[in-house]
C-alpha cells in the first residue's frame, strides 16, 4: 500500500483490466487443476500409496489425506492473505502458484508403498499439505483480486470467473483422466505408473501461470490504500460479524459443491455400480454444464442482488438434496446420473458463481484478502474437505442415507444466514473504499 494521494495511481484502463482478468484465471485454472488431480486420480493411486485392502478402505485412506490438505488450506488463507494485504494481490497469486507447483513435482516423483513403505504415505500428506497451503492463500487473494479489478456494474459477472476456473481446473484434471483413459494407457498402465503424468503436467503449467501473472496489474484499490501500522488480525477481528457471515454462508455451499463435483465420481463407481471410465464422464460432462452455470447466475447477481440468490440455493438445497441423491443411488443408465448431478449442480450454482464477490465486498481493503481467505478456508477445511471422508465413513458403517441428511442440515445453516445477511451489492465496501 502507498501514502500516495490517491490520484497519484490512475484508475486501471479497460484493456489492462482484461488482460489481468485473464491472467489471474488463467493461473487459478492451473492451481485447481494441480488441486483436483489428486481427487480425480485416486482410484489409480490409491493402492499404490497405502497397503491393500478393500477398495472401499485404500479410497477412505486417499479421502484422508484429501482432508489433510484441507486443514492447511487457513494457515494458507492466514499467511497469504496478510501477505496480500501487506505486499499486494499480484505477489500473493505468484507465490501461491510456486507453491502448488512444488507439491504437484512431489506427488509425480513419490515412489509407492512397496518400493519405501510408510514413507510413500508420508510423503504424500507432506505434499498434499503443501498444496492446502497454496489453494488456502489463492483463493482469498483470488476473489480480492478479481472483484476489486471489476467494474461495479459487471463485478459480479467477473468475479464469478473463479469459480468458471475452479470448475475448469476440476474438468481438465477429468480431461487429462478420460485421454489417458480412452486412447493412451490400458488400465493396469493407469494403476502402475500413468497416474502420475497429470501431476507432472501440473507441475509444468504452474510455471507457465507463473510467468503470466509477472504481466498482471495491480489492482487500483490496493495502490491507493494509505498504509495503516498495526495489527492487521487486530483490524480483522474488529469484524466479528462480517467472519461469522463468511462462516455461515460457506458452510452448507462448500459441502454441496464437494459433494457433487467430487464425492459423485466415487459414489456412482461404489454405490451405484457403474465403472471407472463411466463415472468419470458423467463427472466431466456434469461439470462442463455447471462451468457454463456461473457467468449467468454471476451477471443475475449484477440485476437483482446477491442475497436472493443465496436464498434460492438454500431453499432448493434444503429440500432437494436427499430426493437427488436417492434418485441417483437407484440410477440405472449414465443419462439419469448425468440429469440428476446436473440438476444439484444448477442449485449450487446459486452459491458457487457469486459467494467470491459477496465475501469480498464485505471487508474494508486493507483486510480484504484475509478477510475473504481466513474464514473461508477454516469452514472449507471443517466442512468441505471432509465431505467424501464422512460420505465413505456413513457407507462404511451401512447409513448410507445419513450422509445425505447431514448435507440438508448444512445447507439449512446457511440459509439462516442468507435470509439474516444483507445484501452486499448494495451495501459493498469495495464501492464505499472508492
Amino acid at each position: 500500500m502507498s501514502d500516495a494521494d490517491s490520484t497519484a495511481v490512475p484508475a486501471m484502463t479497460t484493456p489492462q483490466r482484461l488482460r489481468s482478468i485473464v491472467s489471474g484465471s488463467i493461473g487459478n485454472l492451473v492451481e485447481w487443476y494441480d488441486w483436483y488431480a489428486y481427487s480425480a486420480f485416486s482410484l489409480y493411486f490409491a493402492s499404490v500409496f497405502f497397503p491393500k485392502g478393500d477398495q472401499t478402505a485404500q479410497l477412505l485412506n486417499a479421502a484422508a489425506v484429501f482432508a489433510v490438505g484441507f486443514l492447511m488450506r487457513p494457515l494458507g488463507g492466514w499467511l497469504l492473505g496478510l501477505y496480500a494485504d501487506r505486499h499486494g494481490r499480484k505477489a500473493a497469486l505468484m507465490l501461491s502458484v510456486l507453491m502448488m507447483c512444488f507439491g504437484s513435482l512431489i506427488i509425480a516423483v513419490t515412489p509407492g508403498y512397496a518400493q519405501i513403505g510408510v514413507l510413500a504415505p508420508v510423503l504424500l500428506v507432506f505434499a498434499r499439505m503443501v498444496q492446502g497451503l497454496s489453494v488456502g492463500g489463492e483463493y482469498g487473494t483470488s476473489a480480492t483480486y478479481l472483484s476489486e479489478v471489476a467494474s461495479r456494474e459487471h463485478r459480479g459477472f467477473w468475479s464469478s470467473f473463479q469459480y468458471v476456473t475452479l470448475i475448469s481446473g476440476q474438468l481438465l484434471a477429468l480431461g487429462v483422466l478420460i485421454v489417458l483413459q480412452q486412447w493412451i494407457l490400458t488400465p493396469e498402465q493407469l494403476q502402475a505408473w500413468g497416474w502420475r503424468i497429470p501431476f507432472v503436467l501440473g507441475a509444468v503449467a504452474a510455471l507457465v501461470s507463473l510467468y503470466l501473472r509477472r504481466t498482471m496489474h495491480e489492482t487500483t484499490a490496493f495502490q491507493r490504500a494509505p498504509t495503516q501500522p498495526g495489527s492487521l488480525m487486530r483490524r480483522l477481528l474488529a469484524h466479528p460479524r462480517e467472519l461469522l457471515t463468511v462462516v455461515g454462508l460457506t458452510m452448507g455451499g462448500t459441502l454441496a459443491f464437494y459433494t457433487y463435483t467430487t464425492y459423485t465420481q466415487k459414489f456412482l463407481v461404489v454405490s451405484v455400480g457403474m465403472s471407472k471410465d463411466t463415472a468419470t464422464a458423467i463427472n466431466a460432462a456434469t461439470l462442463f454444464v455447471f462451468m457454463l452455470l456461473q457467468p449467468v447466475v454471476g451477471a443475475l447477481s449484477d440485476r437483482v442482488g446477491r442475497r436472493p440468490i443465496l436464498i434460492a440455493f438454500g431453499v432448493l438445497g434444503v429440500l432437494a438434496t436427499v430426493p437427488i441423491f436417492r434418485m441417483l443411488a437407484s440410477s440405472v443408465d449414465a443419462l439419469g446420473a448425468f440429469l440428476w448431478i446436473t440438476l444439484a449442480l444448477v442449485i449450487v450454482s446459486g452459491y458457487t458463481a457469486i459467494n467470491a464477490v459477496v465475501k469480498a465486498e464485505l471487508f474494508p481493503v486493507e483486510i480484504r484478502a484475509l478477510g475473504v481467505g481466513l474464514p473461508y478456508a477454516v469452514t472449507v477445511s471443517v466442512f468441505g474437505g471432509t465431505a467424501e471422508l464422512l460420505a465413505l465413513w456413513f457407507k462404511q458403517h451401512g447409513f448410507e442415507a445419513g450422509f445425505y441428511w447431514y448435507v440438508t442440515a448444512c445447507i439449512g445453516v446457511s440459509l439462516l444466514v442468507y435470509l439474516w445477511m444483507p445484501d452486499t451489492r448494495a451495501t459493498s465496501r469495495i464501492d464505499r473504499d472508492a
